[in-house]
């Protein structure tokens, strides 16, 4: 049995917090990179520049991407072997609360959804827990901002709408959104499961390496026909219409009922602000 103190768990949450906000992963950057070399349309070009410009700047300024610097979703995998010497979720929100104060994050959570009262600390975070085999804590950190969470969907499809009716799904999603989730976009689909699996499965699988594919081959192939799809309705850059609409899908899978067919769709912005650490 290994120990882990509460202190590095609240460490290395701070960390991965202001990290996400203020440096874009480099991957994700070629990505948009990429995108603005092939874009035909010019506005959409100069739309992209100015968001490359704004991530070096964000980067060599250390200031947010994006006043929206959202809620904190947090996926924690710990080993069978691991013993935390505190209770976790009070660690996780201990170094939420220190970023958001100190790093000057801007506090977006209130503690009822009713009567709208702010924290004033961005907590509580969301927390999902794995238990995996072996010795090691693993903290996956996302920030998740209203803009693009707002255009998110989920959809209970029969199991005869099939693929077609997958894709229907997600392309009218991404035309009703328009610009209000700043695209270009990275899309997070989970399929199969329940209602909240798919809903959980879907924010998974932003945790993927933007340029991995499934590992299975029709799931593979209706991702990159679902990127194609959302990129040819040219709703382009911040809305303004272009080529590039999304960067990549991921889609996660899970067995269903026979009479099933759930369909959730998670919607991330260009910032795509993700970060992990592994303890």
């Amino acid at each position: 049995m290994r120990t882990i103190s509460a202190k590095l768990i609240t460490d290395a949450v701070y960390n991965c917090c202001v990290d996400a906000a203020y440096f874009i992963n480099e991957d994700v950057l070629n990505k948009i990179k990429d995108a603005m070399n092939k874009e035909t349309d010019n506005i959409a070009k100069n739309i992209l520049s100015q968001i490359i410009e704004n991530d070096i700047l964000a980067k060599n300024e250390h200031i947010p991407m994006c006043q929206d610097t959202g809620v904190v979703l947090t996926f924690v995998e710990i080993g069978r072997e691991v013993y935390v010497d505190s209770n976790i979720d009070d660690a996780i929100n201990a170094g939420v609360k220190k970023a958001y104060t100190e790093a000057f994050l801007r506090k977006s959570v209130v503690k009822n959804p009713i009567d709208r009262i702010n924290t004033n600390d961005n907590t509580p975070a969301i927390i999902y827990y794995k238990i995996v085999e072996g010795d090691k804590l693993k903290i996956s950190i996302c920030l998740k901002g209203a803009g693009s969470e707002n255009m998110s969907k989920i959809k209970m499809l029969n199991p005869s709408d099939g693929v077609d009716g997958i894709k229907k799904f997600v392309v009218d999603s991404i035309i009703e959104a328009g610009g209000r989730p700043c695209p270009p976009l990275v899309l997070g689909i989970g399929i199969g499961g329940t209602m909240d699996k798919a809903a959980l499965m879907s924010k998974e699988a932003l945790l993927r390496d933007i340029n991995d594919s499934s590992t299975n081959e029709k799931i593979a192939k209706l991702e990159s026909e679902i990127y194609d799809l959302v990129n040819a309705t040219k709703v382009g850059p911040m809305g303004l219409k272009g080529d590039t609409t999304c960067l990549a899908v991921k889609i996660n899978y899970h067995p269903c009922h026979i009479a099933s067919l759930p369909v959730a769709l998670t919607i991330q912005c260009h910032a795509h602000r993700h970060k992990e650490v592994i303890l």
